[in-house]
């Protein structure tokens, strides 16, 4: 046993075999307990050359000093030794002297195993085929065989030669139409032929080897059943290669059916041209027919609309004895979002109105052509002999979420062990503005009142930190705090405090980041990021050398705003204390404090005075003055709009050197933005530095916005709803920020826009004709696309708000159409015709009127294109006088 555990200590594999086929059943079970050992220790540090050595030996031993399946299996796939395991032939060369069902038992478990614990396919086959048994079905084995089978540069045959080699095809191929997520595994050949899994499998159901019923109808489930995209590509090129007959095809109407109204778009396409085939052949019924169309049109795909319409133009033609059964049907898509498609089966019904009976069916079309644009209601009208004439419809009123409202922020944590709570989830999770301020806050008191206990609390969270090490400081961490990125995060600044606490970060650090600043980059950021971090670096100083009772800027609001009356109280409290304000943190309180109010100002202002210390009188000052406010400046570089801002002198010479900077001139040069500061987490803190300037805020997050749209970044725009709900001026720089938004790439920065655009305009602080000027701009510049445009601005009708958005392309459209009304411009924008549509919906139901330039130049023109046809909607929309 001795000489067994020595050679797998010295990761001798051979010789481990060797010692193994020697042993009996019993040595080998004396030996596992000091195999058991040896994986215990490795597991203390297992990413080092000894144990990288050791692993695929102990893997092999202790496989084989076990008797239950169960046991072996569970070491076999062990996480800890999946990295350096031993190869499937020695385990299965060792394993071979057990019995069938004890083989069959352990290939069974490791089956079972998920497809994460990455058990060898071939380990589990080997054992099958040893054991003589039935292949497993599960999913881990499943993806293995599919893996195994498609790798063809491995041994230079097919797909198709491999399957049929495989004793449990019909068993595996079954099981293949059942597991989950197998697409990606299946679609890295789609050339049809023998080389792929669809061109295999086409060909062996022809062959006789798989049942061809049984296998379309898998494949056919499958589609119903659903999944991701890849797999929804695989079946269906999969379907496709089957090459069902015209029998096979009208055996399964019901499930082409289904397909085409609930399936992926790629799918109901293709049940949608089958249902067509046998359609157009006079195999498909009028009542099946209306009952795919009622479904079909219901959907939001265009293609997949006008293919249907088109589908019922020709049976209609074909036989308009079908009429009464199928018009009505086509009067579903008069409730089409896209007026064009409304057209289209205005024209259908216009078409065959003739043979529309007078019964339930012309009363079923009247009722539905009640859902058409007004420019449509005439023509229906004419077309059905009826009378559509609405009664009048109430005055529109506009539907907007209430402006959200801040939050005031909680007292910080009572106790030290709470605190400690807070602290390890921030760190895990991370928080809003509202809870890492009274999370730092409870720091600052707790140091105070009692630091020992403090660190006794934060045991746990500190155990947990790769500096920290069993109640001692492992490494200094200062190098990690003082690089050219600074302080990343707010998690990073509690790490700091935290370091700080723990010893980890020498005084000599602190002094010198406390003096010299680590914010080395000079982007647009840098001022934000060094007032940050200029009072996180003078809190942890204080925590070292003389602890604050608590802090004086943690803001009222949520929004980081502080109530004058909050911060005198302090400063009371702090004179009652005999405590040394911080300096950083009484700038950081003066910026946070509310001066929006004159009349609580003055109040405040009063008594900041009386208190007759130096940080009173200047809180009294600074209430007394009208806050300074930057003048901006808009100007264009290339594709780009940008804004600038001149210098504050309240900030440039009345702020410690950390605040000075913000302000300083904000240049939109491109050239002058390196920058480090990737971190999301960080944006929301400097808005709370700022908390009654969020203008100034956004002119320097105006360039990271703008990347959503023009280069497509993501994420950028998540702090637009925050900018909306922040106090201040909301000027060009917030308005170019939420325009970039709204033509994001991405639908989340997207949505986020959206969000600012509402909050702003609940808020009454929406310049929609500027926003509209602004994304005329924009897109007329390339910086914008209208086609996202429009997403966006559909998102914010659904919720009602068809005034708001009507006032913003209104004046985005004259921009665009100018060019096309004017000849300038040969091909109109894409997504104008589609902006026109969003324009029309909007006057339509808000009942705007009015004239939009060049609109009506648009709409003259000849032709009748789609942006023509939305150009004369919005015109007819615009002049159309309001029901009596």
């Amino acid at each position: 046993m001795s000489s067994l555990v020595e050679a797998v200590r010295a990761g001798r594999s051979a010789d481990v075999v060797g010692l193994l086929d020697g042993m009996t059943d019993a040595e080998r079970r004396a030996a596992f307990p000091e195999l058991r050992a040896l994986r215990k220790e490795l597991r203390a540090d297992p990413w080092t050359a000894q144990a990288r050595r050791v692993y695929p030996a102990l893997h092999a031993a202790g496989t084989v000093c076990q008797t239950g399946a169960a046991g072996v299996a569970a070491w076999i796939a062990a996480s800890d030794m999946r990295w350096w395991s031993a190869s499937p032939g020695v385990l299965i060369d060792l394993l071979g002297d057990r019995s069938p069902a004890w083989l069959a038992d352990v290939a069974h478990r490791l089956a079972a195993r998920p497809v994460t614990s990455r058990v060898p396919y071939e380990l589990m086959a080997g054992l099958v085929r040893l054991a003589g048994c039935p292949a497993p079905t599960t999913e881990a084995y499943v993806h293995g065989w599919a893996d195994h089978i498609g790798h063809l540069w491995q041994r230079g045959d097919t797909v198709l030669d491999r399957l049929r080699k495989d004793p449990h095809l019909t068993a595996l191929v079954t099981a293949l139409f059942e597991t989950a997520d197998i697409g990606g595994r299946l679609s890295w050949s789609a050339d049809g032929g023998e080389n792929s899994w669809s061109g295999a499998l086409a060909r062996l159901t022809a062959e006789g080897a798989l049942d061809r019923r049984a296998t379309v109808d898998a494949c056919v489930a499958r589609l119903l059943r659903g999944g991701p995209a890849s797999d929804h590509r695989v079946f269906l090129r999969m379907l496709q290669a089957f090459a069902l007959t015209r029998d096979e095809e009208r055996e399964r109407v019901a499930d082409w059916l289904a397909l085409a109204s609930d399936g992926p778009s790629m799918v109901a396409a293709h049940a949608q041209s089958v249902l067509a085939s046998l359609a157009l052949d006079g195999e498909l019924p009028a009542r099946r027919l209306a009952e795919m169309s009622g479904a079909v049109l219901f959907r939001t795909e265009k293609k997949l609309v006008r293919a249907q319409l088109i589908l019922l133009g020709k049976v209609l033609a074909r036989d308009t004895s079908t009429a009464d059964a199928l018009l009505p049907s086509v009067a579903q898509a008069f409730g089409h979002e896209d007026s064009e498609v409304q057209e289209r089966a205005l024209k259908l019904i216009e078409r065959h109105r003739r043979a529309i009976g007078a019964g339930p069916a012309r009363d079923e079309l009247r009722s539905a052509a009640e859902q058409l644009i007004p420019a449509l209601r005439k023509r229906a009208a004419d077309a059905l002999g009826v009378a559509l004439d609405a009664p009048a419809a109430p005055a529109y009123e506009e539907v907007l979420p209430p402006a959200p409202r801040p939050v005031r922020l909680t007292p910080a944590p009572a106790t030290a062990t709470e605190l400690a709570e807070e602290v390890g989830a921030l760190l895990a999770a991370g928080g809003d503005v509202a809870a890492f301020e009274r999370t730092v806050d409870g720091l600052v008191r707790e140091t105070h009142r009692d630091r020992e206990g403090l660190l006794e609390a934060l045991a746990p969270v500190l155990a947990q930190r790769w500096w920290y090490e069993r109640g001692s400081v492992r490494h200094r961490v200062e190098a990690s705090f003082t690089g050219p990125h600074g302080l990343v995060g707010p998690w990073h600044t509690l790490e700091l405090l935290l370091a700080t606490l723990a010893g980890a970060v020498p005084t000599a650090a602190l002094r010198n980041a406390l003096v010299r600043g680590t914010v080395s980059a000079q982007c647009g950021h840098a001022p934000l990021a060094r007032a940050f971090e200029a009072r996180a670096w003078e809190l942890a100083f204080r925590i070292r050398t003389e602890p604050l009772p608590f802090l004086l800027s943690t803001p009222t609001w949520s929004t980081g705003l502080l109530e004058p009356e909050d911060l005198v109280t302090r400063l009371e409290e702090y004179g009652r204390l005999g405590a040394r304000v911080s300096g950083a943190d009484f700038a950081q309180a003066l910026l946070r404090v509310r001066r929006g109010d004159p009349a609580r100002a003055g109040a405040a202002a009063e008594r900041a005075a009386a208190l007759g210390t130096a940080e009173g009188t200047r809180l009294a000052e600074w209430l007394a003055s009208a806050p300074s406010t930057a003048v901006f400046t808009r100007r264009t570089w290339e594709d780009r709009v940008l804004v600038e801002a001149d210098e504050i002198p309240e900030f440039l010479h009345g702020l410690p050197d950390g605040f000075r900077a913000l302000g300083l001139p904000v240049s939109g040069d491109p050239a002058r933005w390196s920058c480090y500061h990737w971190h999301d987490g960080m944006r929301p803190h400097w808005l709370a530095v700022l908390p009654e300037a969020r203008e100034l805020v956004a002119v320097r997050m105006l360039r990271d916005i703008s990347f959503t749209a023009i280069h497509d970044s993501r994420g950028e725009a998540a702090i637009l709803p925050l900018l909306a709900e922040s106090d201040g001026e909301a000027g060009e720089a917030v308005r170019l920020a939420v325009a970039h938004g709204l033509g994001a790439r991405h639908p989340e920065d997207r949505l986020a826009s959206v969000d600012a655009l509402l909050v702003l305009a609940s808020r009454g602080q929406l310049d929609a004709a500027g926003l509209g000027a602004d994304l005329g701009d924009l897109a007329r510049r390339g910086a914008v696309k209208p086609s996202r445009l429009v997403d966006s601005m559909r998102t914010a009708m659904s919720t009602g708000a068809y005034g708001t958005v009507w006032e913003t392309p209104r004046h985005t459209l004259p921009v665009l159409l100018a060019d096309v009304a004017t000849g300038a411009a040969t091909v109109p924008a894409r997504g104008l015709a589609d902006l026109l549509a969003v324009a029309a919906e909007c006057a339509e139901r808000t009942g705007a009127r009015g004239e939009v330039p060049h609109l009506a130049r648009t709409a003259d023109r000849p032709g009748s294109s789609r942006l023509v046809g939305q150009a004369r909607r919005l015109c007819a929309a615009l002049t159309t006088e309001p029901a009596a």
